[in-house]
């Protein structure tokens, strides 16, 4: 056999063990997800966390990486995409290997109005809301440290429902990702200087409202 007979030989075998193993590799994702359920992607973190420091693209590129996992090991709250994280710092420590959860991160301490600068009877209060991506979006410093609390409710009957303001102009001390770790259009954990009278409408609004929204600029 002459050497270029040889090469297209080997080129040929090559070709077909590639095949193979792509094959071998695609049978192997399927079973996992038939027996696992189906993957989705999820952030991981890839080197330690430190408490309070704020990340952004140039340290959550060092730090943090997306894997692709089945659902059913996934824990609640984790996030979904490294942009999620972007203008918030960890509460504590995280080490690496974890993942990285949406009730981990909270706006930086340097960009949270002090306890003793609310006033009043106001108290710390986290609620859930919606329409708060443009504020994770912003990072900190770059929103506004008041905002209105709009409260949409359920349509009754034939009516459409309404909205209103149940908090005006509050203080807004923290937010980060919600307890699911939705992405874009999902549900935010943001923390409120609220009265008394404040914090029990709003707590109420929770239960039969169909939406809370943050609007900054209050």
């Amino acid at each position: 056999m002459s050497r270029r007979a040889r090469a297209v030989a080997f080129l040929i075998l090559a070709l077909f063990a590639a095949a193979l193993a792509a094959g071998i590799a695609d049978g192997y994702g399927s079973s996992v997800a038939r027996g696992y359920g189906p993957l989705r992607p999820v952030v991981v973190v890839a080197r330690s966390l430190q408490a309070d420091r704020p990340l952004g693209p140039q340290q959550a590129a060092g730090a943090l990486r997306i894997r692709r996992v089945p659902t059913r090991f996934v824990p609640p709250g984790a996030l979904r995409a490294v942009e999620e994280s972007f203008g918030l710092a960890p509460t504590a420590a995280i080490p690496a290997g974890s993942y990285l959860l949406g009730a981990q991160l909270r706006l930086p301490r340097a960009d949270r109005p002090a306890g003793r600068r609310l006033g009043g009877d106001r108290r710390p209060v986290e609620i859930n809301v919606t329409g708060a991506d443009a504020l994770l979006a912003a990072g900190p410093g770059a929103g506004a440290t008041r905002v209105d609390v709009v409260v949409t409710a359920e349509p009754s009957g034939s009516g459409s429902g309404g909205a209103y303001v149940a908090a005006a102009g509050v203080p807004l001390l923290g937010l980060g990702p919600g307890a699911d770790g939705s992405g874009p259009g999902g549900a935010s954990a943001a923390t409120l200087g609220l009265t008394r009278r404040q914090a029990l409408r709003l707590i109420a609004a929770e239960s039969f409202a169909r939406k809370l929204t943050l609007l900054p600029g209050g």
